[in-house]
């Protein structure tokens, strides 16, 4: 799954989409998709991530209280 990097307004490739269901977790894995070359992977917060549109991630994704 692609989002957008909120701060380089890049794309990055997310390598572990069950942590970025998981709202108890704060960080994914992942790697940039820029440039030509093939990037390393590493962690990203989940408040710096976006959909390509720009959208913001759902709260249940980020959020463990979002029932409250």
């Amino acid at each position: 799954m692609f989002l957008r990097d909120k701060k380089s307004n890049d794309l990055v490739e997310v390598t572990d989409v069950s942590a970025l269901f998981d709202p108890n977790k704060d960080d994914v894995a992942g790697r940039f998709h820029a440039g030509e070359e093939m990037q390393d992977v590493k962690a990203f917060s989940k408040a710096d991530l976006a959909f390509p549109s720009g959208e913001s991630l759902p709260r249940c994704w980020v959020d463990v209280h979002y029932r409250d």
